[in-house]
């Protein structure tokens, strides 16, 4: 599993949540996994980003909760699912598998806040 470095933003008024990996710019691909989740990835089909619109109904948690900065991701995708845990202070709200109809090949990323 490699670990890297995650910056995220909460935008309260639109609720919509970004978990971006440092250092990557853009994407090449962007697939929707799950209903208003969406996984972006760059030209070698590595993740770049995560988008959640909707953010607090979709993790179902309160507004006040996603501003936490003390974020995690876990992404794990094999040939056949793809796996996206949401960690906020250390605390698990939100895990979905969904079957890889994507062909994105196999990686383990966890994508952490300093």
């Amino acid at each position: 599993m490699k670990t890297k470095e995650l910056i995220s933003s909460y935008d309260k008024t639109n609720d919509i949540f970004v978990g971006k990996i440092s250092e990557t710019r853009g994407y090449w691909a962007n697939y929707e996994f799950s209903k208003d989740i969406f996984l972006n990835m760059d030209k070698n089909h590595l993740p770049t980003s995560i988008q959640i619109n909707g953010a607090s109904n979709v993790l179902n948690v309160k507004k006040s909760v996603l501003e936490n900065s003390n974020v995690s991701i876990l992404i794990e995708c094999s040939g056949k699912e793809i796996e996206f845990e949401l960690f906020i202070a250390d605390k698990m709200i939100f895990n979905k598998k969904s079957l890889n109809i994507f062909d994105i090949p196999d990686f383990s990323y966890m994508i952490k806040a300093n």
